[in-house]
């Protein structure tokens, strides 16, 4: 049963520094993606009642409120929690209003720090100011589950800055807060200009358990992301559990019927073929644990197994239950606040 979706909006005014994901710098072709969007959700879109709909980008917000109302319409959404991601730099009280009143009841807002300084460095378009507006705005439109990305291990920035921004968290009215280690990627501007005064990672490190420890009244519910008891992320928790999911748009993932499936990357491929997908594979039953391993053991929550599983990872298991970085639960296992660090070391060795 799909009961989720995610529209990928590609559109963005300029490239952020760090930014390695698939968006174009223009406006101009926003008309003929709605059309091709809306193409595609008729072709697959099988008319499930969602739990949960999400408008990532690229920057959503510099789409015309008809055409998201549009997109949202074509949906049986009954309470879903719908989610757009927007830029401070990119709304007004007006347009926040307007979402509000065509559906959204979730914003994501790409704020990455409170520092004016950092925020030029990485080339971000907004500043301080911007994003305290906004988040003012939204409350005043009538949003009561607000988000905030931040990034730590930026280039100049110190403990003493993160402390800050986490600081700065807990004084606005935000239920949500996602955390990213910066990562470098191939396709970004820092990859081939590499940035000075980048911290180290035991910095970064300390600025993940500094988070952990600043942000009280947050639930750490997974491994990058903090909530307000009750406002966790349906749509992100519906990957994170494994459930399929529809994706639309331009180089949109998606996964149905036991297929994982992504579109094609290009504007002018997947305006040309909204109903094609570029790439599909049908997971096989290993693949598909493998993936309940990698994923669950995001959520603080963690895994539950069997016993045909602890006898499988026996080993792995008693390295890192001995060494404090896997924890016992009542159900199964889960990774401990340092061993989220090591997360990727330590799921390695259970993925063949």
């Amino acid at each position: 049963m799909v009961n989720s979706a995610y529209i990928h909006i590609p559109f963005c005014l300029s490239k952020c520094k760090y930014c390695s994901f698939v968006s174009f710098i223009t406006k101009d072709k926003i008309t003929q993606y709605i059309y091709s969007l809306l193409k595609e959700i008729d072709y697959y879109y099988r008319g499930e009642t969602l739990d949960t709909i999400y408008f990532g980008g690229g920057t959503p917000s510099l789409m015309p409120i008809e055409g998201l109302k549009k997109i949202l319409n074509k949906f049986n959404s009954g309470n879903a929690e719908i989610t757009i991601e927007v830029n401070p730099d990119s709304v007004d009280r007006e347009y926040l209003k307007s979402l509000k009143e065509i559906g959204f009841n979730r914003l994501s807002i790409g704020s990455q720090t409170f520092n004016d300084d950092l925020l030029k460095q990485i080339g971000r378009r907004h500043d301080s100011v911007q994003i305290n507006q906004t988040i003012e705005w939204a409350k005043d439109a009538g949003f009561d589950n607000i988000s905030v990305d931040l990034i730590y291990g930026l280039p100049n920035q110190t403990l003493e800055i993160f402390k800050s921004d986490l600081e700065t968290i807990l004084t606005l009215p935000i239920t949500h807060v996602s955390l990213y280690g910066l990562k470098i990627e191939e396709g970004c501007y820092f990859y081939n200009h590499p940035p000075q005064n980048l911290p180290d990672d035991d910095t970064q490190a300390d600025m993940y358990l500094m988070a952990i420890e600043v942000l009280q009244g947050f639930n750490h519910y997974e491994i990058s992301n903090h909530c307000k008891p009750g406002f966790e992320s349906q749509h992100n928790l519906n990957y994170w559990k494994g459930n399929e999911y529809y994706g639309f748009g331009v180089a949109a993932h998606g996964y149905i019927d036991g297929v994982r499936y992504s579109n094609y990357c290009t504007l002018e491929e997947y305006m040309d073929n909204p109903t094609s997908h570029e790439f599909g594979k049908f997971l096989t039953e290993k693949e598909k644990q493998e993936e309940k391993i990698f994923l669950g053991f995001r959520i603080a929550e963690g895994i539950e197994v069997d016993n045909g599983f602890e006898e499988k990872y026996k080993d792995i298991l008693k390295k890192y239950t001995d060494s404090g970085h896997i924890l016992k639960t009542d159900k199964g296992y889960r990774l401990s606040n340092e061993g989220f660090l090591l997360s990727n070391i330590i799921l390695s060795e259970f993925i063949d």
